[in-house]
Formats: structure tokens, sequence, C-alpha cells
């Protein structure tokens, strides 16, 4: 693969952090863009040259962008019950910035992006797994509405200006490096939560079904799509549909002692099952997961154990 000059904004962040190791790894120069205000200046791996910025800086992000090949756009907030409460905000961060990148992008000769987007555009899905080609639904929070625009806002670019775009819909990333406050994912709240020995929410008795991706699945899934052209949409997942009960059991195992379970019953919103076919992105570049649940929820535990310990 040729070598690419790479801008990733959102860099310091859980998933931009192993984008930007995994791209550095593959030997490629790499440009972290962040404001920290939700990332963390220690993830960003020290071969990485780092901006201090924010998308809101036109000519600032205009002038960072200069001689870079392609953009791999991760900055955005993330909780989706915080985006129930503050649509504006998600809106502004999500939506509009996404749009002043691609304008500064334009002015700045860059037109290639990678996407980081999201399952929540497919809504309650009718069939599974979930093929690229089902069509995207009338999402159900702000987070997925924002996402499901920016992806409108990438597909414009491309059509008026000529941009080569790929869009990744994740599913369920976890791993180490999440650090979200406030934490709203079922992986770093379960282990949070046990190795604490404080009870761990569950809803639905924890049979909702899920696809979890391991966080280095996910960032090698980026450095995949580097050299593709045109217009791409990719799911990104582990291909399998796992409960969520079986995530604690395997907790459990981990950690070699019963957990602590607040059963909370239903919830309303939740999706009851929802898990990806990825045979597209195989298809296309030979990109598949590799690490298992058992495996990725062992390194999870022992980054969070280090976190606890202070190491």
């Amino acid at each position: 693969m040729t070598q690419m000059r790479v801008f990733v904004t959102g860099g310091a962040g859980f998933i931009g952090s192993h984008v930007a190791r995994e791209l550095l790894a593959a030997g490629h120069a790499v440009t972290v863009f962040d404001n920290l205000s939700t990332g963390h200046r220690q993830q960003v791996p020290r071969d990485a040259a780092f901006i201090k910025g924010d998308l809101k800086q036109d000519q600032r992000l205009e002038t960072a962008l200069a001689g870079h090949d392609i953009v791999i756009h991760l900055a955005a907030l993330v909780p989706v019950p915080v985006s129930v409460l503050r649509p504006v905000d998600f809106t502004e961060n999500n939506v509009v910035n996404t749009v002043r990148l691609l304008e500064a992008m334009r002015r700045a000769g860059v037109r290639r992006i990678v996407f980081s987007s999201s399952a929540t555009v497919y809504g309650n899905p009718k069939r599974l797994p979930l093929r690229e080609d089902e069509p995207v639904a009338l999402p159900s929070n702000p987070y997925g509405a924002s996402k499901l625009a920016a992806e409108g806002f990438i597909a414009v670019y491309h059509s008026l200006h000529g941009f080569d775009a790929t869009i990744l819909r994740y599913f369920n990333p976890y791993g180490p490096n999440e650090l979200c406050e406030p934490e709203t994912h079922v992986v770093p709240n379960i282990i949070r939560a046990a190795l604490n020995d404080l009870p761990i929410p569950v809803f639905w008795q924890g049979e909702q079904v899920r696809d979890y991706i391991y966080v280095e699945d996910l960032a090698r899934a980026h450095g995949s799509v580097l050299n593709l052209t045109g217009l791409n949409y990719f799911n990104v997942g582990s291909e399998k549909g796992v409960k969520v009960k079986e995530v604690l059991q395997a907790v459990t195992d981990i950690l070699g002692h019963p957990l602590r379970i607040d059963d909370l019953g239903e919830r309303a919103g939740d999706v009851p099952a929802i898990y990806a076919s990825s045979e597209r992105l195989r298809k296309a570049t030979g990109w598949q997961a590799k690490v298992s649940l058992e495996e990725g929820l062992e390194r999870t535990v022992v980054f969070f154990r280090g976190l606890k310990a202070g190491v």
C-alpha cells in the first residue's frame, strides 16, 4: 500500500488513538487534530504530529490540512443518552463541524475522506445480519440523526466536488483507552463496575443481542480502505450476535468471581437485536475481525485494572 499523509480528527480519543497507532505501524505519516474536549493528550502516539485545534477554527484547520493525502474523521460527540438532552450541541459538533471540515478540505485540496459513522443509522433492523443495502431508517435519537446527516453531506461533496469517500458504520466498539465520561457503553460499564464490586445495571435480563467489535480490529478497517476511490459504505462488525448476558458471563469467567447484577427490567427504545454482515468490506479489502470476544475482554480488563491500580 502507498504510504500516505493522514490527518486524523479526534485522534486523541478512544478509537482515534488506536487508528493513529495502526496507521503509524503501517508506515503512514499521521497528524492528529483534536481539541481535547473528550480526548486525552497522553493517548496520542509519540510518533504522530499533534495539533490542538477545533473544527470551528476554519483558517487554522485549512492550514493544518495542507499537504495531507486523506482525512479520517472521528471527531464527534458520542453518548446517545446525552444527545437526547443536548440535541443542538450534537448537531453543531457532529453535523455543522463535519461540513466545516469538508469545506476546509476542499479549499486545501484534500479530496479523500474516511468517515466514522454508526449502525444507529439503520434504526430497528428488519433483517439480520445487517447489510449495507438495507435502507437507513428514521433515527431514534439525535446522535443517530447527526451521523446520518453527516453521511449525507459527505455524499454531496463526493457528487459536487469529486471527493473519494468511505463511510464506516461501526457496530459496538470496545477495548482499551475507552475513557468516556459519562460512560454509556456496555462493556466498559460492566468491567469498571465489576472491578469495583459495584452493581451492574442490566436491562431485559441481558437478552439484547449486539455485535461487539474489538477496537484494534476496527482500527485496522480504517487502514484497509485508504486507497479506495468513489463513494463506499461498509459495516464494521464482528459478524457475531452476542447477548449482553454472555458478556457478563465472560467477564465473570475472567475475574473468577460472580458479578453483582442490578436487574432494571425493560427499557424503552432498546433495539432487541443488531449485528453486522461485513462481507462487503471483506470482499473489497480482505479485512475481517480477528480478535475473539473472550480475548478482547481479557485485554480490556487488563487495561481497566491498570487504571484502577494507577499504572
